[in-house]
């Protein structure tokens, strides 16, 4: 902001020793003039070992220039300036940092990295508007107090110090958004760090934990967790019930189990490589419907499970240097990009296989499952326990991970017997995707007082059945790649549904009876016809925090979106014009 400011006289703030103008480092006057106009200094790289007091003192001195400047022309109005927002001194050599940094109560991003800091003056505090403070790459061992008084911070950046403490009051930073305190001498984390309610991502690698608070876990908007390289032996099993969680990093510690996964279906990449894992059961894969990247490699696992051909968004698959000595052939009918199985001494795949790559492996693995005469959910045989109908439902599925599967069998109906085996069952899970459908079946109704998931993509549907509407417990719901252009107001009722994945379909407009479902948290429209959003009705979906709009016929997005302050992604692709390019935006 530009304000008037006094050509003589005594601002009360500059009770400070003050310089000649000859004395200590210089910094160009044209560098400051900019700096007055913009309210952006940048002193990066400039082999300072103090930082000049013209620069501390710049919203308080009267400039230099306003000595030669008589004309008072509209262009040189030097007794009006921006206060300074904006400071960048890194990379230089300073020792330290004066009190008078309280000369600078504009600031909001103060930038200090790759400097010799041992110590943050307690005038920090005054700081009021400060938002992103970066001190990595320095020297140090604490943090003052005085650094929890900065209510308004959001970006905070520690890394690459030799902090072994965390000061009292750190929770008060309840704005704090991203954590970083990599590389520090960290033995241990406050519980207190989960009443920091608004952070997203937290980096805690290459440090010296032991443990984890299990209070972390109540950081339910955390969407990235960074653990690597320390010395945890296990982790909280709460940490699975961390709804927003979409990465997390668990490698180099030493890790003998895991936690299970039961409300982590967001997350996309688990990073496990470099750890002691023994064994990996389908406890630990049954929700993970999201994941992308699995990282199992360096561990001691001797097998792979069955159900790790449940996870049909994976993508990429680590299971170098381990202990396995077979794969389950049922393993083919992913869609990995990548799969890595070196430095395993596998007996059932020959090594010239494996040299050929991703995709000769999977093939491999798909003709044994074809000369075995089995179908790829065949998870048990026929035996004095299975029905002779049910033996192509996977029965394994619904008795272990509560999951009704029929899912890539190019089927125009779901039969009757898929859903009589689950009738004595409790089914959380259903996946009916890759199939033939035209219409949901009729049955699955009877699921309605457990279901909380369900995968209808890769089908044929037109529309979505009243009927449906009355799974009350769905929170997860995915239409991916069907015909559909509507949604039935019914679907108002689904009061539990948090996510909803409308992805390569036929909607011109966003739903209606979408605005009026308030616990959704994600909306996956991308790929369609949308030509308009109501930027007014998504203000009121408080919970709504991604909002995915890639591919739609949108000429521009409503610049009121940037009012909802929930909305913590939005993903918009434009219509291609020289002047509207496709791009990824965190709000």
């Amino acid at each position: 902001m530009s304000r008037p400011r006094r050509a003589t006289g005594f601002d009360p703030r500059a009770g400070f020793h003050r310089e000649g103008k000859d004395s200590g480092p210089s910094v160009p006057q044209g560098l400051l003039k900019a700096a007055r106009s913009s309210g952006q200094l940048n002193l990066a790289g400039r082999n300072l070992g103090e930082v000049p007091q013209c620069v501390w003192r710049i919203n308080v001195d009267v400039p230099e220039e306003a000595n030669q400047n008589l004309s008072f022309s509209s262009t040189e109005r030097w007794w009006e300036q921006t206060d300074l927002t904006k400071l960048i001194i890194s990379s230089n050599k300073l020792q330290s940092l004066s009190d008078d940094l309280r000369l600078l109560p504009a600031l909001t991003v103060l930038d200090i990295h790759d400097n010799q800091l041992t110590s943050l003056p307690s005038a920090i505090r005054e700081l009021d508007n400060l938002q992103k403070l970066n001190v990595s790459h320095n020297r140090l061992n604490m943090l003052p107090e005085e650094i929890t008084s900065l209510k308004n911070l959001k970006v905070l950046h520690l890394q690459h110090n030799e902090l072994t403490g965390i000061p009292e009051g750190f929770e008060r930073l309840s704005g704090l958004e991203d954590l970083d305190l990599s590389n520090n001498r960290l033995a241990t984390v406050p519980a207190g760090f989960a009443l920091l309610s608004s952070l997203l991502r937290l980096n805690l690698s290459s440090n010296q934990l032991k443990s984890l608070p299990a209070e972390i876990s109540r950081m339910q908007r955390l969407k990235h967790l960074d653990c690597d390289s320390n010395l945890l032996e296990t982790v909280p099993p709460d940490v699975g019930s961390m709804e927003s969680l979409e990465l997390l990093y668990l490698r180099r510690n030493k890790l003998r189990v895991l936690p299970e996964f039961p409300s982590s279906r967001q997350l996309k990449e688990l990073h496990l490589g470099e750890n002691q894992i023994e064994t990996l059961g389908a406890e630990h894969l049954q929700q993970l419907q999201a994941i992308l990247v699995l990282d199992l490699r360096g561990n001691k696992l001797r097998s792979v499970p069955e159900e790790m051909a449940l996870l049909q968004s994976l993508e990429r698959l680590d299971l170098s240097n381990n202990d396995i000595s077979s794969l389950p052939c049922s393993l083919g009918n992913l869609h990995l990009k990548f799969l890595a199985l070196e430095g395993n001494p596998l007996r059932t795949i020959r090594r010239e296989i494996i040299a050929k790559g991703t995709q000769e492996v999977l093939k491999y693995l798909r003709s044994k499952i074809k000369d075995d005469g089995t179908s790829q959910n065949d998870s048990v045989p026929e035996t004095a326990m299975t029905l002779p109908s049910e033996s192509r439902v996977n029965i394994h599925a619904i008795v272990t991970l509560k999951l009704l599967d029929y899912s890539d069998k190019q089927a125009t109906l779901i039969p009757d017997d898929v859903f009589d085996a689950a009738k004595s069952n409790t089914i959380i899970s259903v996946n009916f995707s890759k199939n033939q459908l035209c219409e949901i079946p009729k049955r699955i109704i009877e699921l309605k007082e457990m279901v909380s998931d369900v995968n209808l993509s890769f089908n044929k549907l037109s529309f979505i059945s009243q009927e449906f509407c009355l799974l009350q417990k769905l929170t997860f719901l995915d239409l991916r790649n069907n015909f559909l252009n509507s949604l039935p107001e019914e679907m108002s009722s689904l009061t539990k549904l948090q996510t909803i994945n409308l992805s390569f379909n036929r909607f011109k407009v966003l739903p209606a009876v979408l605005y009026h479902i308030p616990t959704l948290e994600a909306v996956l429209i991308s790929n369609n016809q949308v030509g308009s959003v109501d930027p007014q009705k998504v203000k009121l979906m408080e919970n709504l925090s991604t909002l995915d709009l890639q591919n739609n016929d949108l000429l521009q997005v409503p610049p009121e979106l940037g009012n909802c302050v929930q909305l913590r992604s939005l993903v918009k692709c434009l219509q291609e014009s020289p002047s509207n390019m496709g791009i990824l935006e965190e709000m």
